[in-house]
């Protein structure tokens, strides 16, 4: 018989779900751009349940995690975003070592062993600058949708140099360089590499090792991943899973709770 099992990770801005068949096969998944403290957790689960063809009574486990995971009461455990999204990533590239993890409003870098553990971890989450939010700040000064900045990094030359570290003094030097006139994509590729230069200095502190990996949403920003292989001089694995990769390593756990309850019952 088979076994079905959910995982939902409650992010700052968006909420994202993966039911998962008997440990290894992703039935359906689901993101909507509402996080913590909306109806988006709710929304997510109703939505996998319809896709999936499923009914609640026919999943064994569900597990929430991320930043908003204790204000969902719906779940049967809740598990860190750092322990599940070691375990997605290494789902998506078992040979990952180190895992970059660009959230929205928070940045992390994951140290892996060989079978997917968290050895060792580093977090910026003080600071704006690095994040998801960043990018949605310069994309609206620059009147661009964030989902247009790697088409619009992609044209660019030579990026033009963003000097302050925080989004605040970022804003300003930004507005300041558009007034000069400053051309968009050399622009926009400078607010990638500045967003890589923050990540990338987290990851050379706590040690990067082959295979690297991104997950979180800023992983699907071409313009970011381009930037960040060039500052750390390695390839960059992505997955087009990589903003699932929170809800899927909570999908992963379910399963391994599910499995133990069935063998000790």
């Amino acid at each position: 018989m088979s076994c079905y099992v959910m995982g939902i990770d409650i992010g700052s801005t968006t909420s994202k779900g993966v039911v998962l068949k008997d440990g290894s096969e992703i039935v359906s998944t689901y993101l909507i751009h509402a996080g913590t403290g909306t109806k988006g957790p709710a929304t997510v689960k109703e939505e996998l349940l319809k896709s999936s063809g499923l009914k609640e009574d026919d999943i064994a486990y569900t597990v929430v995690t991320g930043y908003g995971r204790k204000t969902y009461a719906e779940a049967d455990a809740q598990l860190s975003e750092l322990s599940c999204h070691a375990k997605g990533a290494h789902y998506l590239f078992p040979e990952a070592r180190t895992v970059i993890d660009i959230g929205g409003q928070d940045a992390k870098v994951m140290k892996l062993d060989g079978e997917g553990r968290m050895t060792a971890f580093l977090m910026n989450d003080k600071c704006a600058a690095g994040t998801g939010r960043f990018l949605e700040v310069m994309a609206a000064i620059l009147q661009l949708d964030v989902s247009q900045l790697e088409e619009e990094a992609a044209k660019a030359g030579e990026a033009l140099k963003i000097s302050s570290t925080c989004t605040v003094f970022a804003e300003s030097e930004v507005i300041s360089q558009l007034s000069n006139g400053a051309d968009i994509p050399a622009l926009v590729k400078g607010i990638c590499k500045s967003v890589a230069s923050r990540v990338g200095a987290l990851a050379k502190r706590i040690g990067i090792e082959e295979k690297v990996c991104m997950s979180g949403g800023v992983a699907n920003n071409g313009g970011v991943r381009d930037a960040l292989a060039e500052e750390l001089g390695k390839e960059i694995g992505y997955s087009p899973l990589a903003q699932l990769t929170g809800a899927l390593g909570a999908a992963i756990y379910a399963y391994e709770r599910a499995t133990k309850e069935r063998k000790d019952g």
